[in-house]
């Protein structure tokens, strides 16, 4: 739909003001922040914004994964595409904001790739008999050396001045202890990986969140005093830590304590004599974000970077307006 040079201002006020999605008393409270989980609250914007925040953390924050993978050799019984797929899933800690992305008219010859946009690892290990084994031994891990592949087997190969640059903070799989592989004496793998920076809108395996969800905050309004042996069921009624009893003088009242332990489970309805005296409800401007990162980043910092692309969104629709095309 076209627009007129005076839509167009109304809707960049509109934007400035925050009118699109975003109220006035917008805010962030950082609940809890762990190594790699993070729970915040967003408090002032619209469904939609929520939403396309989530799906942003999906699909639209980079990092970096195994893309090609180039087999010497492979002697195991797992497939060839099997095994490059299975490496390709590992997540590896690297920071994809000090890499470019990587042209995608390149060929897939193992030489190309540069420092600004490359990683390469290596997968090289070897089954052998443990010559140390006991005879009447029939445990494969001590039968055996080498003969379950993790992840910690992999090894960065530094290209150009990564060795320089990445000096304090060694290139590695996230989880040292993913099976990829297992061997019998005289199989063996060589393999030379690469990895480029990407998002999860073209693989699942570039998305840094293992989950983002969120939930609105629950809303619990007891509309009358409750006492006694109500108070009591009600209190069970509710996950631990919502309703609470204090004694009023000499009688047990019920009342809400922390609303947001509510699993909105409505028990409460099940029962006649209570139904009529809780409101539950939802407070639709607050959202209850849960962020559980892959390990490759903190996932304060992965908030952070989801802000940032959906403040650059914003920008280019701004500039989409300002365009002379726009009429």
């Amino acid at each position: 739909m076209a627009a007129t040079m005076s839509n167009v201002e109304e809707i960049r006020t509109r934007a400035v003001l925050g009118e699109f999605g975003v109220k006035n008393n917008f805010r962030i409270d950082i609940v809890n922040l762990e190594e790699n989980s993070m729970e915040f609250d967003m408090v002032g914007i619209d469904a939609a914004i929520a939403n396309a925040f989530r799906r942003i953390l999906l699909a639209e924050v980079p990092t970096m994964a195994i893309e090609k993978v180039f087999i010497y050799n492979n002697t195991s019984i797992v497939q060839d595409e099997v095994l490059a797929h299975r490496l390709g899933l590992v997540p590896i800690k690297a920071d994809p904001r000090l890499f470019e992305y990587r042209d995608a008219g390149e060929e897939s010859a193992e030489e190309q790739g540069s420092e600004i946009d490359t990683i390469q690892l290596q997968l090289k290990i070897k089954c052998s008999r443990n010559p140390r084994a006991t005879k009447d031994s029939s445990d494969p891990r001590e039968l055996y050396l080498n003969h379950m592949v993790y992840s910690s087997d992999i090894t960065w190969v530094p290209i150009g001045n990564q060795a320089d640059v990445f000096a304090d903070s060694v290139i590695r799989p996230v989880h040292d202890d993913i099976l990829i592989a297992q061997l019998r004496p005289g199989q063996e793998l060589d393999i030379i990986m690469h990895c480029v920076k990407g998002i999860g809108q073209d693989h699942a395996k570039f998305s840094p969140v293992a989950t983002a969800s969120y939930r609105l905050l629950p809303e619990i309004t007891l509309l009358e005093p409750v006492e006694g042996e109500k108070a009591e069921r009600l209190k069970r009624c509710f996950s631990r830590g919502v309703i609470d009893i204090e004694d009023v003088n000499g009688t047990n009242v019920a009342k809400v304590v922390n609303s947001r332990l509510d699993t909105c489970s409505r028990e409460v309805i099940r029962h006649d004599d209570l139904k009529n005296v809780v409101k539950l409800a939802r407070l639709r401007d607050h959202f209850i974000f849960t962020v559980e990162s892959t390990g490759i980043l903190p996932p304060d910092v992965l908030v952070t970077e989801a802000i940032k692309v959906l403040m650059t969104k914003c920008q280019r629709f701004l500039s989409e307006l300002d365009s002379p095309s726009v009429e």
